[in-house]
């Protein structure tokens, strides 16, 4: 039997840079999400399948921030600021998935925290001239 996948090596992140995520969705689930002041009664599946929408909505605009960082010069505070938030990106997307509202709750903040962080990141970046 065949395999239906493609297995797609881009470390240098090129082609994600050009998919731009469905911010506005994210950001209303992420809302949605951190809104729960207690359990929602969903099924533990839901919970993980939210949190991995909301990790993989992270990891993506992780890679924004880092690509937006990277145009400031190293000294450019908001460079700093965006390392520290990269830092705490990459250990909270380090723990495993569970099927918790605390989980889910969690990547909420993360994709929050991050599309925060690429805002002001583009509210500083240098413009280039061609």
């Amino acid at each position: 039997m065949s395999s239906t996948h493609t297995v797609l090596h881009d470390p240098e992140g090129r082609i994600e840079a050009e998919l731009p995520l469905d911010r506005a969705t994210h950001q209303c689930l992420a809302k949605a999400v951190l809104a729960w002041t207690g359990d929602p009664h969903l099924a533990d599946a839901d919970y993980e399948q939210i949190a991995l929408l909301l990790a993989g909505a992270a990891r993506s605009v992780a890679g924004d921030v880092r690509r937006a960082a990277a145009r400031l010069p190293e000294s450019h505070q908001a460079r700093a600021l965006a390392d520290v938030v990269l830092e705490e990106a990459e250990r909270r997307l380090s723990v495993l998935l569970e099927g918790t509202v605390r989980c889910a709750q969690g990547r909420a903040w993360l994709v929050r925290a991050l599309y925060e962080r690429l805002d002001r990141l583009t509210e500083t970046a240098p413009v280039s001239v061609p």
